[in-house]
């Protein structure tokens, strides 16, 4: 009897191993380090926007030529160099992010990603900000940003954000202003998926590309922060940024009774 119940046990236990799913590894940075990521860059000069993915400034990728060694982490105390306090706070919680790209010209491009497996909890998370300089460029070859989640079991993209610097103004939208020729986020873009049961156990992969223009000499930069499993609490003063947003919300739906 007390065999058969110590190896029931053991079998217990193997089956919670198998069904052990991986969890985010320093998805927000807070190691100081791009520890659990992957990252790479190169020249993209010589590529169109439509043409250009992460996984060629990655590792292996076609374009790949350094580590991403013009990305950067990013601590509390880092003001952008291009847009000062018009962009907000570029930690959206805790004490880093990372910036992909660096902050000049040049037609380089910086790519991060980051993939979990057997994923189990009920959502995925994360925030960025971009800026993209506005060179009078088409948009095929204008700064660009290109953010994406992707279903690796199914093959199926959950989450696609691309946006460009083109000289319309066609390749942003309301998330973004516009100042001294540069589009930027003012607030963190936090994006959600909930993880239902037909995605739950998958495995999924988010990969983020910046890049400079086509031509080379107008740059694209983007923050990211917070990949986890839970919406992670901003800095006051994101927060600050959210309760106005909240409290202008107030005041029009008050107005709204009142007429």
């Amino acid at each position: 009897m007390k065999l058969k119940y110590v190896a029931g046990v053991v079998g217990m236990l193997c089956l919670a191993g198998a069904a052990h799913a991986d969890s985010f590894v320093n998805g927000g940075f807070e190691a100081g380090t791009t520890d659990g990521w992957t990252t790479g860059g190169g020249y993209r000069g010589n590529v169109v926007n439509a043409s250009l993915t992460p996984a060629q400034l990655l590792p292996g990728g076609a374009l790949n030529s350094d580590n991403g060694s013009r990305g950067a982490i990013i601590d509390s105390s880092y003001v952008d160099p291009r847009l000062g306090s018009l962009i907000g706070s570029t930690i959206y919680s805790g004490n880093y992010a990372y910036r992909a790209e660096d902050t000049w010209d040049g037609g380089y491009g910086t790519a991060i990603s980051q993939k979990v497996t057997n994923y189990t909890d009920s959502q995925i998370v994360f925030a960025w900000k971009a800026v993209l300089e506005n060179g009078g460029h088409v948009e095929d070859e204008s700064a660009v940003m290109k953010l994406t989640l992707t279903d690796d079991t199914t093959g199926q993209l959950l989450v696609s954000r691309t946006y460009n610097a083109g000289y319309t103004g066609s390749g942003v939208d309301s998330r973004f202003l516009s100042e001294s020729g540069l589009f930027y986020t003012p607030q963190w873009q936090v994006e959600s998926l909930s993880i239902d049961s037909s995605l739950s156990g998958h495995s999924f992969t988010l990969s983020l590309l910046a890049a400079d223009c086509y031509p080379t000499a107008h740059t694209g930069y983007v923050y990211l922060d917070g990949f986890g499993a839970a919406l992670p609490v901003p800095e006051p003063e994101t927060y600050g940024m959210l309760l106005a947003g909240l409290a202008l919300m107030g005041v029009v739906a008050r107005r709204k009774k009142s007429a």
